[in-house]
């Protein structure tokens, strides 16, 4: 979709991203090698009381999904930047659904545009357990077509 095109305030919706324990801490072991995501014995005696996911899983595991349905889809250019604010621990076997919204537009050249969306990750139990705020850089119509 180009620039022109998205909407401020438009949603999509990501659902159902199950946290696997063994991908979790495979994940864990090469990116985040922390005892409270790799080491069980170490887990069960901190307050969380079991492993938590790294939060990066958490995150890319909801964006792997949304980059299936993104706003711009063909006409997405390249990512400029990505925040990541964690509020509450992921653990294996969570579900985790994302709620994408279109929360910025902005005119960048006779090209391009930037598109911001805010994604809000829930768990199962409806907890709010992470948000990001993406900026994405995304093609316009051609001026003849405008």
């Amino acid at each position: 979709m180009y620039f022109e095109d998205i909407r401020q305030g438009a949603e999509k919706t990501v659902e159902n991203i199950i946290i696997d324990k063994d991908e979790m801490i495979d994940f864990a072991r090469k990116y985040n090698p922390a005892r409270i995501h790799t080491d069980e014995d170490f887990a069960r005696h901190t307050r969380f009381g079991e492993l938590i996911a790294p939060g990066m899983l958490s995150f890319l595991s909801v964006w792997s999904q949304y980059v299936l349905v993104d706003f711009a889809g063909e006409q997405l250019i390249a990512g400029k930047s990505t925040s990541v604010e964690w509020m509450k621990p992921v653990f294996a076997g969570s579900v985790l659904k994302g709620i994408a919204k279109v929360t910025g537009l902005s005119e960048r050249s006779a090209h391009t545009g930037l598109m911001t969306v805010t994604i809000d990750v829930f768990d199962q139990s409806g907890e709010k357990v992470l948000t990001s705020v993406v900026e994405s850089v995304v093609k316009r119509r051609p001026e003849d077509e405008r």
